[in-house]
């Protein structure tokens, strides 16, 4: 059997093409991006004509796949835990008109907010749209999960959950890899009227998926990933969920844990496991990274006095889980060092040097000097780094595309001007409905649009509106005389300020777009034309 050293992404990435998949569909987003560009830069997925281009937005990936899977091939779309809030309307809805192609929809949270606005927990989504959640404790769980899980999703005819949390995204181990199955063979469905949700199919859709819960349960019982450990100490039993499994683990390196133990990596909840647990055990700890989901259900169905974790303080209620979290809770010194030397100071995080950012920000921060400060919306980019010294140039950051909404509004109530700042990938991934709203009102916003000719933030992959921005703007309705392009470099400083302002004094849209190219990406490109 081959074995290969891989990151948890990588794993989901090679079990998806050895599982048959035709297609992966992404935005890309921290922890989930090295799966899609896993994909891309595989030789075999090469070989194999595996569509794995970037898509604009979240939802639009998600649409993608839900389209492949509707014409019988498999398929997966991936993103961060936040990127399912903006594909939100087609994932409740794909599973009401089920799939056709086996479809997984990965999810990779991000608990402790290393690299995200929140750490909302992707299990709820899962729960809420009722379909089958898989959670990989390892990455060999994560390989076959995906492998396997296309599997799952065709025997039932629904998508299927995969969440995963950082650090399992981005740690790496050993797996070993399945033969690769073949790609299915172009196939529509068998009902013409599947995927049409007009209220009365959607209403029998829903009663299909309502009735195949119990199987999911039943599925959940006998899973491989959901499993019980006997322990002789029943004055405690553990419930642990995914990577928190790992790190109960290594409390007890070199030995058993004296606890039972009910190990879950595929929901719905496995409830015969979890309710021997409660029957032979005093209390139970519930160890679950992210929302206290598993908790919050015993305590709804169970006997709640029992159920310890992170809603009675037991296990912290924010952060992502440790090992040192996991041995405080049983009562147990700390097994991992983590106190951070007194000679190791924070370092905030900082733009690159020669960021093209850095120009921009130095001409905003001089023209709208004589409005006055808190008229500045942003969004989320390398940008968003302006909120911090020494610049203190943003007022904002919510979610991909709420800079020019914000603007916008902020412009209704009369704060005029409103500027606001995003890049070329958040522009088109999310600013362009927003831009029209702007066109609709003829609303006094200037909108900045920092081109840097990628999607910087997370590593330089492709952009979608890349030298096309002022077309796309001009499409959308904005005079073609306020649609300005600026270079940012010291050098044009004094031209940059002069254009912004006379922006700043137009009364309706305009759109500057500084364009210079990400100081990494351009390196990169140096370094490879070097090595050739």
């Amino acid at each position: 059997m081959q074995k290969l050293l891989l990151l948890g992404d990588e794993a989901i990435a090679q079990g998806a093409i050895d599982g048959g998949i035709s297609g992966i569909y992404a935005y890309p987003g921290t922890p989930s991006t090295e799966i899609t560009e896993y994909v891309q830069h595989s030789k075999q997925a090469k070989d194999l004509k595996i569509h794995s281009q970037w898509a604009t937005n979240e939802k639009t990936a998600y649409e993608c796949a839900l389209g492949m899977s509707y014409a019988g091939k498999r398929v997966i779309t991936c993103m961060k835990h936040v990127g399912l809030n903006v594909a939100a309307d087609a994932f409740i809805n794909s599973a009401i008109t089920g799939v056709n192609g086996g479809l997984i929809v990965v999810s990779a949270d991000d608990p402790s907010m290393h690299s995200s606005q929140n750490e909302q927990d992707s299990r709820f989504y899962g729960k809420f749209a009722l379909i089958p959640v898989l959670e990989p404790a390892n990455q060999q769980e994560a390989y076959d999960m995906t492998y396997d899980g296309l599997d799952f999703s065709e025997k039932y005819g629904v998508p299927v959950m995969l969440r995963l949390t950082t650090r399992l995204a981005h740690s790496r181990s050993s797996i070993e890899i399945k033969e690769t199955k073949k790609q299915n063979d172009l196939k529509l469905p068998g009902n013409p009227t599947q995927f049409v949700l007009l209220p009365s199919i959607a209403r029998k859709q829903y009663k299909n998926l309502l009735e195949k819960q119990a199987a999911f349960e039943e599925e959940s019982d006998k899973s491989k990933y959901n499993f019980y450990v006997e322990g002789t100490d029943k004055s405690l039993g553990i419930i642990a969920c995914g990577l928190a499994f790992n790190y109960l683990s290594e409390n007890f390196s070199g030995s058993k844990c004296p606890y039972p133990i009910v190990k879950i990596g595929q929901y719905p909840l496995p409830r015969k496991k979890i309710e021997r647990l409660f029957a032979e055990c005093k209390e139970v700890l519930v160890l679950e990274d992210g929302y206290p989901m598993i908790e919050e259900l015993l305590k709804g169905y169970l006997n709640k006095e029992k159920v310890k974790g992170r809603l009675d303080g037991t296990v912290p209620r924010d952060g992502e889980l440790d090992p040192n979290i996991v041995a405080k809770a049983l009562g147990l010194p700390n097994t991992v060092l983590n106190e951070i030397p007194s000679i190791v100071k924070n370092r905030p995080p900082s733009m690159c040097n020669g960021c093209s950012h850095i120009d921009v920000y130095n001409a905003l921060n001089e023209a709208i000097k004589e409005y006055g400060a808190g008229r500045v919306f942003s969004d989320i980019g390398c940008y968003t780094l302006g909120a911090l010294p020494p610049f203190n140039a943003i007022n904002s950051c919510v979610d991909m595309g709420a800079s020019i909404t914000m603007a916008k509004g902020a412009a209704d109530a009369g704060l005029v001007p409103s500027v606001c700042i995003l890049g070329d990938s958040t522009f088109t991934h999310g600013g362009m409905t927003g831009l029209l709203d702007c066109l609709r009102d003829n609303s006094p916003v200037t909108i900045i649009i920092s081109d840097n000719y990628t999607t910087a933030m997370t590593g330089g992959q492709d952009s979608a509106g890349t030298q096309k921005l002022d077309k796309i703007c001009i499409g959308l309705g904005v005079e073609p005389s306020h649609v300005r392009i600026m270079n940012p470099l010291k050098k044009h400083h004094e031209e940059n300020v002069k254009i912004l302002k006379e922006e700043f004094a137009y009364n309706g849209v305009s759109v500057i777009i500084p364009q210079r190219e990400c100081i990494q990406t351009a390196a990169r490109s140096a370094r490879e034309k070097r090595s050739q």
